[in-house]
């Protein structure tokens, strides 16, 4: 299988087997070793009986630690390990976490996020009062490597419930983070997996969900999404190249909209994606002092957009680098 699947890799259908459990908590991890335990606990602390609640991580071939070990010292039996051959990339161990969850809901849990107690029962309860949903999430908070929390997301909206008006508010930018959703794994069945990118390939997932089936949802903050500081320096944002990967799934999410709303959206997204990446200039040049990839990023926003703040914010940076400053 290609590394990076041109088109939504098939999910094996489970059929209606009353014996399944009603979760799979499926972990994917590479080189992550350091937060795997904090993962591991975070679902484990919420008391789910195997029967109800299958969890295995699925380890891509980490070369930084004794996976199995950790999750053996921490798991007890508990949880499942399943490691691959080699490397086979991201998108495609989401792949196999899919196949090989069991549950009828799965939450793809990556091995450096948590969740909070009562995320399990939460989205359980969502999930049974609205069977149409094809997916629910919550609001989540961002974590620092320490595990400290930085700032909540903005809530969707104030009530538990069905989300109106979904396609076209995620069709704007992304808004949910793997460790908040979970998906009915039929509906997995039906659209295929992740695929086209590396970065944004969720995005566009929750995109293709939202286009076919209502999307549930809860404002109480139940997972944990952590943010590395380090991350920022890696090549794909020293270069620019995330954009590239954006406008991709920009070009995908254009096939899943009302004909009336294309342009809208796609004006909408590559403005949020300019200030964005500004952001993202402006992060590589407190962290790492990265002229040549504050440029790149520089010359990748003004080919999505330009605005008065933009040239403004622009300035700015310009003017930190040149002074030396932080």
């Amino acid at each position: 299988m290609e590394r990076i699947p041109s088109s939504p890799p098939v999910i094996q259908p489970l059929g209606s087997s009353e014996d399944r459990p009603f979760w799979s908590v499926m972990i994917p991890v590479y080189n992550c070793s350091q937060y795997l335990p904090e993962t591991l606990e975070s679902v484990l602390a919420q008391g789910i009986a195997p029967e109800d609640m299958q969890i295995e991580v699925i380890d891509d071939a980490s070369t930084d630690a004794d996976v199995e070990a950790i999750v053996k010292s921490i798991g007890k039996g508990r949880v499942k390990y399943f490691r691959q051959e080699q490397n086979v990339g991201s998108l495609i161990n989401f792949v196999t976490c899919i196949n090989r969850a069991q549950g009828r809901i799965v939450h793809i849990l990556h091995g450096d996020d948590r969740v909070r107690n009562g995320y399990y029962q939460k989205l359980g309860e969502l999930f049974r009062k609205y069977p149409v949903a094809g997916a629910a999430f919550s609001r989540y908070t961002y974590i620092d490597e320490k595990g400290e929390v930085l700032y909540d997301q903005r809530p969707e909206v104030k009530d538990d419930g069905i989300l109106e008006n979904w396609l076209l508010k995620i069709s704007e930018y992304q808004r949910i983070q793997y460790a908040a959703i979970s998906v009915r794994r039929e509906v997995y069945e039906a659209l295929g997996g992740f695929y086209g990118v590396t970065y944004g390939e969720d995005w566009e997932m929750w995109v293709r969900i939202a286009r076919h089936y209502p999307i549930a949802y809860t404002p109480d903050v139940l997972a944990e999404y952590r943010k590395h500081s380090s991350s920022i320096s890696g090549q794909k944002f020293v270069n620019g190249h995330y954009l590239n990967d954006l406008l991709r799934v920009m070009d995908y999410i254009q096939h899943y909209l009302p004909t009336e709303q294309k342009d809208k959206l796609l004006k909408k997204s590559k403005k949020f994606y300019a200030h964005y990446s500004l952001r993202v200039a402006n992060q590589l040049w407190h962290t790492s002092h990265n002229k040549s990839g504050v440029q790149q990023q520089v010359k990748q926003t003004l080919a999505l957009h330009s605005d008065l703040l933009l040239y403004w914010k622009i300035g700015k940076i310009y003017l930190k680098m040149l002074m030396n400053r932080k």
